[in-house]
């Protein structure tokens, strides 16, 4: 039995094999699913190419003659199979967010996610962030300034004037995470597009608890607010979007704008937005230990009909944050809400698409980026149609008068 190619291509098959058919059973059993197959999901190229590798490597050395080694190779080509069921699942996202993006922001038929994916990237270089045109300032500090408030600034290296704002949070549940983790293809894409995209850290338990959490959410937008535009931000046209625990803080922020339980000390700012963008997020209550009980700490209980624009995308396969909880959010959101609600269930994805380049997240991030300019250029125009109304109201008053005039 050639164990040296048998045990890599069991390793492949197995993690194959739990993006195809995540186990639910408990909890446990699908955070282990998530850990195996969040590399198979988002990159079943790589994986593919590992197979061919190690089968080639096996073929040199002669282990395929043998029973064993013919059965290893059956099984390496069954886990081939599997990588193109995957892959082929990964290329279903585009059209699905296409739909949502349809349905929800009134477009009409077509594709809206028309730009072409970087294949290049996906392949060759999927944990490659960097762009030659986007500079990013690290460790900015926020609030006290302490390591839990920093943050860091993605902005175009000729820095725009006045351009969109997207401010980003980190998943973790709430006791893990960092802001150089998550989404950065994202926040480099869209820096790369003009936007100045803020990624923060904030606090997390024990030192921290909710509402402290959310507490920290809006000193990060008021840091926007007062230092932003020396990065070229323009305050007055910020997205907040999260993934996971992230997007459960990013939607409280964006439901909850001026709340002075959430800003002490700094009631007076605004802490508004014009759009967030809830990846896999969690949008139950806070189920952690020491909360305020007095507070309300899920997104549900601060629906409003002037909510800002939503763009919720979650994946069918998720073992870590079930599907059905973003699904009835939105529901609820669509019931309240006047502003569009866009609901996207990509099909096959996990938990935690947004760590690197794939098929699926760069579609994902092209959504984002067409879902955040259509809100930001309809409050960019607001205040235009705004003038105009006042404008052509002058108008009607002065031909009224005239009229009056040329009675008499």
């Amino acid at each position: 039995m050639p164990f040296g190619y048998l045990v890599p291509v069991l390793l492949v098959a197995c993690c194959t094999s739990a993006s195809l058919a995540p186990a639910r059973r408990s909890p446990r059993l699908g955070r282990l699913s998530f850990r195996m197959s969040v590399l198979a999901n988002e990159q079943p190229f790589a994986l593919l190419l590992v197979l061919v590798a190690i089968t080639a490597l096996a073929l040199g050395d002669g282990d395929l003659g043998t029973v064993g080694g013919r059965a290893a190779l059956g099984l390496a080509a069954l886990t081939a199979a599997g990588l193109a069921l995957v892959s082929r699942r990964g290329l279903r996202a585009a059209p699905a967010l296409d739909e949502a993006l349809v349905d929800g922001l009134r477009t009409g038929p077509g594709r809206v996610t028309n730009r072409r994916l970087p294949w290049a990237r996906i392949l060759l270089a999927p944990f490659a962030i960097r762009r030659h045109d986007v500079a990013r300032v690290r460790d900015l500090p926020y609030a006290d300034g302490t390591r839990q408030h920093r943050l860091d600034v993605y902005h175009p290296r000729v820095r725009p004037a006045d351009g969109p704002t997207l401010v980003y949070f980190h998943g973790g549940g709430y006791v893990s995470g960092r802001k150089e983790l998550e989404a950065r293809a994202m926040l480099s894409r869209l820096a790369s597009h003009g936007w100045v995209c803020v990624s923060a850290n904030y606090g997390l338990r024990p030192t921290t608890n909710f509402p402290g959490h959310l507490v920290d959410a809006k000193q990060v937008l008021a840091w926007v607010q007062d230092h932003g535009a020396r990065y070229g931000a323009d305050p007055a046209r910020v997205v907040v979007a999260g993934s996971s625990a992230g997007a459960h803080l990013a939607a409280l922020a964006a439901l909850t704008p001026g709340d002075p339980r959430f800003q002490p000390g700094f009631e007076d700012t605004d802490t508004s937005v014009v759009g967030a963008v809830c990846l896999y997020g969690y949008f139950g209550e806070y189920y952690g230990s020491g909360r305020d009980r007095d507070v309300e700490s899920a997104p549900g209980d601060y629906l409003r009909p002037d909510a800002p624009p939503f763009l919720v995308v979650h994946g069918d396969q998720d073992t870590m944050v079930p599907v059905e909880g973003a699904r009835r959010f939105a529901a609820r959101l669509r019931e309240a809400s006047g502003r569009p609600v866009v609901y996207a269930e990509l099909p096959g994805a996990q938990h935690g698409f947004d760590l690197f380049h794939s098929m699926r997240f760069d579609a994902v991030v092209t959504a984002v980026e067409e879902f955040a300019e259509r809100v930001v250029v309809a409050r960019h125009r607001a205040p235009e149609a705004s003038r105009a109304r006042e404008v052509s109201k002058a108008r009607e008053v002065s031909r009224a008068r005239g009229e009056r005039r040329d009675e008499r």
